[in-house]
């Protein structure tokens, strides 16, 4: 019997490029039965359609994919939420998600999601099995990324792989250790809430810098990133910044 699989996202496209996914890779085991764009269509297709797995965005029109799931008391089916929010993951956690996969959705990620789907499907749910998918969600929590949206692409970039960002205005750059530049349509006080605070550190006006690829501080008042970028410090962050990176 295939796995009966209803999708819920209000973009269009999405809905379309998921059915597509799943048409081309699991054809044979999966069918799509239903789609809803908002939170009450949502609520709807899951009582009257029953479906085993649920695609599920999480900001909709009319509210939240969390909304939807608190409306609904017994929960027989998976959920994977795929999301261009990547700020939610632990809440999905919480409510039982089975992974959580950000757009743009890569399609090895979306295969193997919909695998662990199939698999616990096949296996009835046993307890080892939903411990070692759990685990494997822990695993992919802690590679955080986030969404860069520029004038002519959308990127997913993992938090480690960013050195630092420096802001210009309105607009700030982030440099990646693939010597990448990407370009948004954000002030730098934006992009600090965007960023883990663990991790990331703001020591001047326009710079934030990744403590994880800092090598040393000098007596230049520069911090050494990389191999050897210099990324200046202010005076009134430097006692902050020294601490939070090499205390």
């Amino acid at each position: 019997m295939k796995i009966k699989t209803l999708i819920i996202d209000d973009e269009i496209a999405i809905r379309n490029d998921l059915k597509t996914l799943l048409q081309e890779h699991f054809s044979e085991t999966v069918s799509v039965i239903g789609e809803a764009s908002n939170v009450a269509e949502g609520i709807a297709q899951i009582k009257t359609l029953k479906p085993d797995v649920i695609l599920l965005d999480i900001h909709l029109g009319d509210g939240t994919g969390f909304e939807i799931l608190a409306e609904i008391p017994n929960k027989d089916f998976n959920i994977i939420f795929v999301t261009g929010f990547d700020n939610n993951a632990i809440k999905a956690i919480k409510v039982g998600a089975l992974d959580y996969i950000l757009k743009p959705v890569d399609e090895d990620e979306f295969v193997i999601a919909i695998e662990k789907a199939i698999a616990l499907k096949n296996e009835g749910n046993h307890l080892d099995k939903l411990i070692e998918v759990s685990q494997d969600f822990f695993e992919g929590v802690k590679e955080k990324r986030v969404i860069l949206k520029t004038s002519d692409a959308v990127y997913a970039v993992y938090e480690k792989d960013i050195l630092y960002c420096r802001s210009e205005g309105n607009y700030t750059t982030f440099y990646t250790q693939q010597l990448e530049k990407i370009m948004i349509s954000k002030p730098m006080k934006k992009v600090e809430e965007l960023l883990s605070p663990e991790l990331f550190i703001r020591c001047h006006q326009s710079y934030i810098v990744n403590k994880k690829h800092v090598l040393k501080y000098d007596k230049n008042g520069v911090l050494i990133v990389h191999i050897d970028i210099k990324i200046p410090v202010s005076s009134r962050r430097k006692e902050y910044t020294l601490e939070k990176i090499f205390s």
